[in-house]
């Protein structure tokens, strides 16, 4: 019974608490002073236990003046209080929060208004915050519209870094900035390779000897000392051996000009001569040369060379080469003549087993033209020569 009254006698209690801490600060202040937290059959509201104790000595005497004013309230839940919102919890409440009281199971009654619940309020404002509402780091707005008045809001990013927040410099463990040697870019910075591209053994049909391909350069990024030699060797004498010395300029991406002489040995006199050239790498990757000569008595000349590389895998390479030349006199000396003199077409495949090394076995065919052919039918030599191959490429 005693139970029974305090439901029936809570109602009022409750709407004018709520009622004041909607209010103002003088909320705050009351509900500290009454706190229901001693009634524990009262969903979200708590009473003091002195509070508790002067309730309970009057109840059975209250129990027995107005047993019929009871029952005609009825037992009504906490739930139909207006104002109430049964999903509302301590954080999610606008008005801040209530000290000792609960709004799990608080709701407004059907058919009412916030509004109508706080006399004076307008739509889409908040009444003043208690001291203590636990929302501080929120600022009002300007216009006190949809505003938490009352409220600052400290600044989310930016500001000095705090006391203890570590040094930037602390990550480079104390060492100092330096330059690191070697990794300097500089375009004057000299290199050099040597390239021997053909250094092999060939076996034809009625001869065989050995084949000599290979260049070395020296210089910057731009300029660079060049040497080239090609030569062979049949039956144990010298066939024939080219060699130039160039200057090389780099006119554009992947392209430079020679500049430079060649001398010729083998057959004959020796012929010296002025060359101007220019290689690189063409579109699809296929390494080019192509220089002309001047010689002695005006005599003219040129050379076109190319190569493609084509990886089967990263280490073994199948190498295409070309080779042609042309002159405009007859050396009968020499056995060259005039025209398309010769063209030179070989197939070497090779094992890297290191970049710098790798052997090869391949093929080598030769085709004589024109007078160059004529003269070497003369002396009983053949036009048209197959060889099979066998070397190995380095470069250091």
């Amino acid at each position: 019974m005693n139970r029974t009254l305090k439901i029936k006698k809570m109602p009022a209690l409750a709407t004018a608490c709520l009622a004041l801490a909607m209010a103002g600060p003088a909320a705050a202040q009351m509900s500290g002073s009454h706190n229901m937290s001693g009634m524990p059959d009262m969903p979200g509201m708590n009473m003091p236990p002195e509070q508790q104790k002067d309730a309970g000595e009057g109840s059975n005497e209250k129990q027995q003046a107005e047993p019929a004013k009871g029952k005609a309230a009825g037992d009504k839940p906490m739930n139909d209080m207006p104002g109430m919102n049964p999903g509302q919890t301590r954080g999610d409440s606008p008005m801040g929060a209530m000290p000792g009281m609960d709004h799990g199971n608080m709701r407004m009654a059907p058919g009412s208004s916030m509004q109508d619940t706080m006399p004076g309020m307008k739509p889409g404002q908040m009444p003043n915050a208690a001291p203590n509402a636990g929302m501080q780091g929120m600022q009002g707005n300007a216009s006190g519209k949809g505003a938490m008045q009352g409220m600052q809001m400290e600044p989310m990013q930016g500001g000095s870094p705090p006391p203890d927040a570590r040094d930037p410099n602390a990550y480079a463990e104390g060492t100092r900035k330096h330059s690191l040697g070697g990794m300097e870019m500089v375009d004057d910075a000299l290199f050099g390779r040597l390239l021997i591209n053909d250094l092999e053994y060939a076996d034809g049909r009625r001869d065989h000897g050995q084949n000599l391909d290979a260049e070395a350069w020296f210089g910057g990024d731009r300029n660079k000392i060049w040497l080239k030699a090609e030569g062979n060797r049949r039956s144990g004498r010298l066939d024939g051996l080219r060699t130039e010395a160039l200057w090389d300029r780099v006119f554009a991406t992947y392209w430079s000009t020679q500049l430079g002489v060649r001398h010729d040995t083998g057959q004959g006199e020796a012929q010296n001569w002025l060359a101007f050239g220019v290689q690189g790498l063409a579109p699809y990757w296929f390494e080019t040369e192509a220089t002309a000569y001047v010689g002695t008595g005006g005599m003219l000349a040129a050379r076109m060379e190319a190569r493609y590389e084509l990886l089967f895998t990263q280490r073994l390479i199948l190498q295409p080469k070309v080779e042609a030349n042309l002159y405009s006199k007859n050396d009968a000396a020499r056995g060259i003549g005039s025209g398309l003199s010769d063209i030179e077409f070989g197939l070497r495949l090779r094992y890297e087993i290191r970049r710098q090394f790798a052997p090869y076995i391949g093929v080598s065919w030769k085709r004589k033209f024109g007078n160059t052919a004529a003269f070497t039918r003369s002396v009983g030599g053949d036009v048209q020569n197959t060889e099979v191959v066998a070397g190995v490429r380095m470069w250091f």
